[in-house]
């Protein structure tokens, strides 16, 4: 048993003494290694390293590519045109060494100081421009040219590299938004009352020629009627007087059977005629005209 006390107390120390001796960077970091508070490497690789206890500290960072997400801001173009832009920057650790010195490796201080930048680098940017270029021309470009612009700065001053830079949005103050949704309203409100102007004009021409063409339709028909109606009638004539030159007797009698047929057909009619008149003739008389 007192064996193996001092065993275990070795172990012990052994593991405290390693703790303290080792350390791992990961590949998404970087990191320095500080003696007594001073740099003594600037840019520690992944893997497992060994270190000086209690002497030597280590101070690691995220290596990965960050998002820098500004606050809108107000930028001029060089038509004196006020912007509020609202952008994001991507961006990442290019030297470690300089990133230490210049940020003391706080994250926050080198957002705030990247943001200063990249807010400069805009208004410079957009103070070379017209609006329609920043809106929609030369957007890639403009893209572009910060990017470079902000990249020759902060590599030797802050250690970082711009992998990126965008405009999420451009917006017009809210006193000259109002005023252009007004102006644009107007200017709608007008294009409708042309339009509409257009398509009742439109809508008479179509209306007038529809009339026209009705009226003459029915012209037409009324004529093509009246031919038909007038050669019926012609042919029914001829066709009479056919018949009746034929037999004028039998077409009277046919005539006469026709009338009766006509004035008798409702039993509770009551006709008063007198009885020697031509219309009893075939009544009063079967061999009449004979």
């Amino acid at each position: 048993m007192n064996k193996i006390i001092p065993v275990v107390i070795v172990l012990f120390l052994a593991i405290i003494l390693a703790d303290s001796s080792l350390y791992v960077v990961k590949e998404t970091e970087r990191a320095v290694k500080l003696r007594f508070g001073r740099l003594i490497e600037s840019d520690v690789r992944p893997g497992l390293h060994v270190k000086l206890p209690l002497a030597d500290d280590i101070r690691k960072f995220d290596g990965r590519v960050l998002t820098l997400d500004a606050n809108p801001e107000s930028f001029l173009t060089v038509q004196k045109k006020r912007l509020i832009v609202d952008s994001f920057a991507k961006w990442r650790i290019a030297d470690v060494d300089t990133y230490y010195k210049a940020t003391g490796g706080n994250e926050a201080q080198a957002m705030n100081r990247l943001a200063k930048r990249v807010n400069d680098g805009l208004r410079n940017e957009f103070g070379s421009r017209t609006l329609n270029e920043v809106v929609s021309g030369e957007r890639d470009q403009l893209m572009q040219d910060i990017k470079d612009g902000l990249n020759e700065r902060v590599r030797e001053s802050l250690g970082v590299e711009i992998v990126d830079v965008r405009v999420k949005r451009i917006d017009l103050p809210p006193e000259v938004s109002n005023a252009v949704f007004r102006r644009m309203k107007a200017e709608r409100e007008k294009e409708a009352r042309e339009l509409r102007s257009k398509g009742k004009e439109e809508a008479e021409k179509i209306r007038s020629s529809a009339e026209r063409e009705k009226t003459i339709i029915e012209a037409t028909a009324y004529s093509e009627s009246e031919q038909l109606r007038g050669q019926g009638d012609a042919q029914a004539s001829a066709t009479y007087a056919n018949a009746f030159s034929k037999d004028a007797e039998f077409y009277a009698f046919v005539r006469s059977l026709n009338a009766y047929r006509s004035s008798f057909s409702n039993k509770g009619d009551i006709m008063l005629v007198d009885p020697q008149s031509d219309f009893f003739k075939y009544l009063n008389d079967s061999k009449a005209g004979r």
